[in-house]
């Protein structure tokens, strides 16, 4: 079963491969090394599933904040002028809100990331 896991690995296919090493801890409560090494997929599983996907919302976040700065310019210049509209400054506020959002799931996966790590190195 850990082979199935470790091949379903390297083919990409990490949720498979976590129903795997699920059954595999069912089906054998008493084989501790064989655990043990399971443990040690996992954590890579969800370390590169992590790493995958940081990397995808990195380059979402860029772009968003992009945004939001040239919004945020724009509604500034408008509001000096005292031309700025309620969606303009609807639209800034959404974009922000966005922004924030997509930096709060970005900092929590650095965190995950980095507790996987830390325990990588623990085993």
């Amino acid at each position: 079963m850990l082979q199935k896991a470790d091949h379903l690995f390297a083919e990409q296919k990490y949720d498979r491969a976590l129903i795997v090493i699920d059954s595999l801890r069912k089906v054998y409560p008493s084989a501790i090394e064989t655990r043990k090494q399971a443990l040690r997929l996992q954590q890579s599983i969800e370390l590169k599933r992590s790493q995958e996907e940081l990397a995808i919302l990195d380059s979402t976040l860029q772009a968003v904040k992009a945004d939001y700065l040239q919004q945020k310019d724009q509604v500034d210049k408008d509001k000096e002028q005292l031309r700025a509209t309620p969606e303009e400054l609807t639209l800034l506020t959404k974009t922000r809100v966005r922004r924030d959002s997509l930096q709060t799931r970005h900092d929590a996966l650095c965190a995950k990331i980095r507790y996987i790590h830390k325990k990588q190195k623990e085993l």
